[in-house]
């Protein structure tokens, strides 16, 4: 895309300069000018009565022919398949149900596939059970460092050999650190940390929502003109819902060592011991915020966590002022997590904490301030001292 000024028809009036939002208008010799910083948007062609102002617009390439079906990238660790898969084919399987596999409407059904690679790895039938109707599985001992380099070799040979019009991952470390080296292979488009995804049946086009502008709005993002469409998705945005009695193919494809090199080699991997529960796991989360004023009073939502078998939140200024490591943050720059039970004590409910856990199933918010905009979501909401109410409920949780 680009502008031009025609300066046969151009009377140097002005109109564009003065209607030019970011101004990078002028006029020269009688003629008018763009600067740069233009932005294309087009307030200065609306403006010209003399139609001198000429935006060229990029011919849109047709997408891709012959790209069909939905993939989920299905990843796993140690042999055990993570849980943002599952979630991610059970939306995969609404949005692939919601598509006719044929243009001409034969009522035929969009294929939805898991592709997992690694080494050892366990129950890749259960991919079946959440939505699959067919799982490309590798599995080679290459793979049992998760290398990104050679998962995106692997992924990259198997999309180009099948063509989906669609492909998911989760984003988690190695998804956010994966995708984006099959994407920028594949010369397509990819949306990071969407939060909601949705179909236009018509143009078959993947509606990517995600947050923008520090979370103030949402945007949905498309790609129009590649294929395949591409999105990540942080875990714990879609529930997982098994199918009973679903039928499927596993297809066991051979790892080509020869054709991918890897420029890195893991040496260990660490667990983080400091959780005795992972808040992405757990059922009951007790979160601290702004409002404990001191990092020794985490040591109040630690006791009520512990009484109740529940792990251990935190909203981002803790994490920031450093009173708690940064492996408990929920939030769009932390975890997003989907508990029975979120419990809120001295968190204001900021637009960036709320898009970490408005999902749960029942929020308890315990707030001194009315009119804090956790009470807006809430279950149940506790206006008062947290110091005073927590102690409450731990005595009576003690019983």
């Amino acid at each position: 895309m680009g502008i031009k000024i025609n300066i046969e028809t151009c009377t140097g009036c002005a109109s564009c300069v003065a209607v030019c939002p970011f101004g990078v208008m002028e006029i020269k010799d009688d003629k008018a000018y763009v600067n740069v910083g233009c932005t294309l948007c087009g307030a200065c062609k609306e403006a010209c009565a003399f139609e001198a102002v000429i935006i060229e617009e990029e011919a849109k390439a047709p997408a891709a022919e012959g790209h069909r079906g939905i993939w989920v990238f299905a990843e796993q660790r140690e042999g055990e398949i993570k849980s943002v898969g599952y979630e991610l084919l059970s939306r995969g399987r609404e949005l692939a149900d919601s598509l006719q596999a044929e243009p001409s409407g034969r009522g035929l059904k969009t294929e939805l596939c898991a592709v997992c690679l690694g080494n050892n790895i366990k129950n890749a039938e259960q991919l079946i059970a959440y939505g699959a109707d067919k799982v490309f599985l590798v599995d080679d001992p290459a793979l049992g460092s998760q290398s990104e380099d050679l998962y995106a070799g692997a992924l990259v040979k198997l999309i180009q050999e099948h063509k989906p019009e669609i492909v998911l991952v989760g984003a988690t470390s190695l998804g956010r650190s994966l995708i984006p080296r099959v994407a920028a292979t594949l010369q397509t488009g990819l949306t990071a940390d969407c939060t909601d995804l949705a179909i236009d049946t018509e143009k078959r086009l993947l509606l990517q929502t995600r947050p923008a502008f520090g979370g103030n709005i949402m945007a949905t993002i498309i790609c129009e003109a590649k294929r395949p469409q591409m999105a990540t998705v942080r875990p714990r945005v879609f529930a997982k819902k098994p199918f009973s009695g679903r039928q499927g193919q596993i297809i066991k494809v051979d790892f080509d060592k020869a054709a991918v090199t890897s420029k890195t080699r893991l040496l260990s991997f660490v667990a983080d011991l400091k959780e005795k529960i992972k808040i992405e796991d757990a059922d009951i989360i007790v979160s601290g915020g702004r409002g404990l004023e001191k990092p020794e009073n985490f040591k109040l939502i630690e006791e009520l966590a512990r009484v109740m078998g529940a792990a251990v939140g935190s909203s981002r200024p803790p994490v920031d002022e450093g009173w708690i490591p940064y492996s408990h943050q929920v939030g769009q720059t932390g975890k997003t997590v989907r508990p029975k039970l979120y419990i809120a004590c001295g968190i204001s409910g900021s637009v960036q904490h709320l898009a970490g856990m408005q999902t749960s199933e029942c929020i308890v918010a315990i707030n001194n301030d009315p009119n804090a905009p956790i009470f807006e979501i809430a279950t149940y909401g506790i206006v008062g001292d947290l110091f005073k109410v927590v102690p409450m409920m731990i005595d009576k949780l003690k019983g």
